[in-house]
């Protein structure tokens, strides 16, 4: 089916008059309460006493513009639909309304090159880690604001390694972190990265354009044999941040193969083993080698 089937909907608002829908005060206000109500549905005489607003005639009518596609009308009262919920989430994050700053802070981690300390800086909603001293790069990622709300910079660190995590095993498996469409991968070496590799993987979405690049390695933080390996040398891989290991932040431990079609290789040594993994374009792992 293509992408024009999946989307055909008669009764699709447009995006500007969804848009145009939520961009009031009072509607933001009534998806808020429904979202903080844990009961629901809502009657109307509640939910008018939870925003907070006495004209019953005005809340009805503003309650009436999201009724539909932000909010579900039912016998039993008003509940949140998916969309309503998703702009509330929205306003949370505040990629919307907020532009926090952070000093740069260190990082308890030696860098992978140099061991020199590492530093972490917070820009336009990405966090970036890297090393001063010889200048590698070990991932600038986005972080909407809103996980900077109520962490220490430990916590904040815990909270970007899980997100970072997640978000590129989504992306590497074909499903956009954003809109949930279909991510196409890319293996790319030619021009300049901000992760500073040469060779990476481009994740782009065919559906809203959503672009992530990543070292070839960050792919394999979940995959079974390496968590194996891993354990086996006494290193949980899940509570141990990916910024601590070389071959999920440059291509150092990376081999090109070939390159039409791309096979590549990554190698993962621990004391006195060594993982192989190869993987083909769209990052599969096609053949594991433990020697």
């Amino acid at each position: 089916m293509s992408r024009a089937d999946i989307q055909v909907n008669e009764n699709r608002l447009a995006p500007a008059e969804a848009f145009s829908i939520v961009g009031n005060e009072t509607r933001l206000s009534i998806l808020k309460a429904l979202w903080a109500t844990d009961d629901r549905p809502v009657r109307f005489s509640r939910l008018r006493k939870r925003v907070g607003m006495r004209d019953s005639a005005q809340f009805n009518y503003h309650l009436d513009k999201l009724t539909g596609q932000f909010v579900a009308r039912t016998d039993r009262g008003y509940d949140l639909r998916s969309a309503g919920e998703r702009v509330v989430q929205a306003v949370l994050s505040g990629s919307f309304n907020e532009h926090p700053h952070v000093e740069p802070f260190t990082v308890d981690s030696p860098c992978t090159r140099c061991s020199g300390s590492l530093r972490a800086r917070y820009e336009d909603e990405q966090l970036s880690i890297g090393c001063p001293e010889c200048g590698r790069g070990h991932g600038t990622y986005p972080f909407p604001p809103g996980g900077l709300n109520d962490r220490s910079r430990d916590e904040l660190l815990t909270a970007f390694d899980q997100r970072v995590r997640h978000v590129y095993c989504l992306a590497a498996d074909g499903v956009c972190p954003a809109c949930a469409g279909r991510m196409e991968t890319t293996i790319v070496r030619e021009g300049s990265c901000c992760l500073g590799v040469g060779l990476r993987a481009e994740h782009v979405c065919v559906q809203c354009n959503h672009d992530l690049c990543s070292a070839i390695g960050l792919s394999l933080l979940d995959q079974s044999d390496v968590v194996a390996f891993h354990n086996d040398h006494g290193i949980d891989l899940s509570s141990t941040p990916y910024w601590r290991f070389d071959w999920c932040v440059s291509d150092d431990r990376t081999t090109v193969l070939a390159e039409d079609p791309w096979q590549l290789r990554v190698t993962i040594p621990l004391d006195d083993e060594t993982l192989s993994i190869d993987l083909d374009a769209d990052l599969t792992v096609r053949h594991v080698d433990r020697s």
